[in-house]
């Protein structure tokens, strides 16, 4: 097929085997949403042993499973914003921004318009479009996370840096505001994340990686394994300036995980921190950075180390608890 980029997959374990086509190859191609992928396979674009088949297809062991992504070369819907974007450096390869708080990085329902990805392609002409809904983007931070991320200018640096991703290569180090006295001032946190079954905005950490099975659909979901390692920095008054190592790189992973051991990040409500104490202390955000990025150079095979304090006012109201280091 002409302008597509081909993936084959063989499935070699027998573990795999009675899950969903489509829940599987949401998570081997890393890249793309879940949502992508079921697009992909009712537009005929997935085979599995030279054959056409539904999402709901439960995958075999030694099926052979091809899929054609279309490579997109613009988006017709994406509206670009004249708003400030803060590059921190910039090649013909890629560029690394600093992400505000309070940012959505891409489209999604309620910010269709108002997102990094409708920033960006108001200050930048040339961005990959493996995603036309997401040009550029290889990996996100939430929307109150502040802090680095990569973007991909074109479709090779966008493939090299979303397999740095996948095989847990890249250098990820975060800071966090918690409450409470911590058992260990240091220690590693891991478990396997799924959907939340009640809720679809969140995750749920499992430690192990049970099949779970929701009662709407009977569908069964992959964990997905998530290490973290923390450190306590310096605490003051009941609080904790906390730094953070990923491991690897699951969607809300160190909220999960602090949420796990009772120590929420401040001000994040999804994920336990008090309702109450987060509208009495006028928190306008839950306090995750992230301070360092690391990877290896698609083109240039260097190795790019960034780092960005926190943003000057939070800067100031961590100062004013005690916490600044």
């Amino acid at each position: 097929m002409n302008n597509h980029n081909k993936f084959t997959f063989l499935v070699t374990e027998d573990k795999y085997s009675k899950i969903r086509l489509d829940k599987w190859l949401a998570v081997e191609l890393v890249s793309l949403t879940r949502s992508h992928v079921v697009h992909l396979i009712d537009k005929g674009l997935v085979n599995v042993n030279n054959k056409t088949v539904k999402s709901s297809y439960v995958i075999r062991l030694n099926d052979v499973i091809e899929v054609n992504i279309p490579e997109i070369k613009n988006s017709e819907t994406l509206i670009p914003l004249n708003a400030p974007l803060s590059i921190h450096y910039e090649d013909d390869d890629l560029v690394v921004i600093n992400k505000p708080s309070g940012l959505v990085v891409h489209p999604a329902a309620g910010h269709e318009q108002d997102t990094l990805v409708n920033i960006l392609i108001y200050h930048i002409k040339n961005l990959s479009m493996k995603n036309e809904n997401r040009p550029g983007i290889v990996h996100r931070i939430d929307k109150e996370t502040s802090g680095l991320l990569v973007v991909a200018k074109n479709d090779f640096t966008h493939d090299k840096l979303s397999e740095q991703f996948k095989n847990k290569t890249t250098h990820r180090l975060y800071y966090a505001i918690t409450e409470g006295l911590f058992k260990k001032k240091k220690d590693t946190l891991a478990s396997y994340l799924v959907r939340h079954q009640t809720d679809r905005k969140k995750y749920a950490s499992l430690k192990l990686n049970n099949q779970i099975i929701r009662k709407k659909d009977e569908s069964i979901q992959i964990g997905k394994w998530a290490v973290t390692e923390y450190q306590i920095l310096k605490t003051q008054s009941k609080l904790n300036l906390i730094q953070l190592k990923l491991e690897t790189g699951r969607t809300h992973q160190i909220r999960v995980h602090l949420s796990d051991i009772g120590h929420p990040v401040l001000g994040d409500i999804t994920y336990g921190y008090s309702v109450k104490k987060n509208h009495e202390n006028k928190l306008n955000r839950f306090y995750l950075h992230a301070a360092e990025l690391g990877f290896v150079h698609p083109r240039s095979l260097k190795l790019m180390k960034f780092s960005v304090p926190w943003p000057e006012k939070d800067q100031e109201q961590i100062a004013a608890w005690g916490l600044n280091v």
